[in-house]
């Protein structure tokens, strides 16, 4: 039992200098990269933003660009619709006029 503690023992001092080189290893990648992921934070803030601001005016438009049309709808529903009966009858009479009246034509 004792060759086993000191076979994991053994074994625990050799993964010591592999744990130590792969934590250097990973601390110099990160140094390395450092900079490049400042850089990429940067540009991702600064598009980020560029395209929140472009977002909210598209938004802001499509917006008004409803309204305008929801009201135009809601003229159409409340003015033009219940005039319609009196519209149709004026464009009656109005054709009627004209195909009564004499044509004229160019000489």
């Amino acid at each position: 039992m004792e060759v086993l503690g000191v076979l994991i023992g053994l074994a625990a001092l050799l993964a010591v200098p592999f744990v130590l080189l792969l934590v250097g290893l990973k601390v110099l990648f990160a140094l390395v990269l450092l900079p490049f992921k400042i850089v990429g934070g940067l540009l991702k803030g600064l598009f980020g933003l560029a395209a929140g601001v472009l977002g909210g005016l598209f938004g802001l438009a499509a917006g008004g660009l409803g309204l305008f049309f929801g009201l135009l709808v809601l003229l159409l529903v409340l003015v033009v619709l219940p005039l319609a009966p009196l519209l149709l009858l004026g464009g009656v009479v109005w054709l009627a006029l004209k195909a009564f009246s004499p044509a004229t034509r160019p000489a």
